[in-house]
C-alpha cells in the first residue's frame, strides 16, 4: 500500500493506493471492503464490472455529455453517502467511516473521487492504482450486467 499526495502540493488530502492486487483481497467476502466503481453506466455495461454486480457500488464520478467532453457529477458525495446505512458509515460526530475501494479505467478519476469523499470527512477510502484496465492485465475475473461467466483478461 502506498500513499500519494494527489496534487504533488502542500495538500492536505493524501489517498491511499492499493495495488489491484491488494483491492481483489480487500474486496473478497474476507476483505470486509465494498467496491465503489466510479465509472459511468455505459462503461460498466461495455466492459463489465470487477465483481459480481450485487457486490459492487456505482456512482459515476463524472458523466459524459452529448458534445463527448466529460463534467464532474456535483452529486457524487452526497450519491455516495445514500448507498451506505448507518451501520456501514459509523458516524461519530464526523468523520464518517467507509471502507470502500474506489475504482475507475485507469485509476485517475477514482483517485480524485478519494480526494472528494476524504475532504467530506470519509474515512478509509482506498484508491485501486490503475483501476479496470490493471485488472484486465492481471488477468481478474469480469462480470457483465447479463451475468454471463467471468471473463478473463482482456475485455
Amino acid at each position: 500500500m502506498a500513499q500519494t499526495d494527489c496534487c504533488g502540493g502542500s495538500s492536505e488530502s493524501v489517498v491511499t493506493t492499493v495495488d489491484v492486487a491488494a483491492a481483489r483481497e480487500l474486496i473478497s467476502p474476507a476483505g470486509g471492503h465494498r467496491y465503489l466503481d466510479v465509472r459511468t453506466e455505459e462503461e460498466l455495461t461495455r466492459l463489465g464490472h470487477l465483481v459480481e454486480v450485487d457486490g459492487s457500488l456505482n456512482v459515476p464520478y463524472m458523466f459524459i455529455t452529448p458534445q463527448g467532453s466529460r463534467v464532474k457529477n456535483a452529486q457524487f458525495v452526497e450519491q455516495v453517502a445514500s448507498l451506505f446505512t448507518k451501520d456501514e458509515q459509523v458516524v461519530v460526530v464526523r468523520p464518517l467511516i467507509l471502507i470502500v475501494v474506489v475504482g475507475c479505467q485507469s485509476g485517475k478519476r477514482s483517485e480524485l473521487a478519494c480526494i472528494d469523499l476524504q475532504a467530506a470527512g470519509f474515512k478509509n477510502v482506498k484508491n485501486m492504482g490503475g483501476g479496470y484496465l490493471a485488472w484486465l492485465d492481471h488477468g481478474f475475473p469480469v462480470y457483465h450486467i447479463n451475468h454471463s461467466p467471468p471473463a478473463q483478461g482482456t475485455a
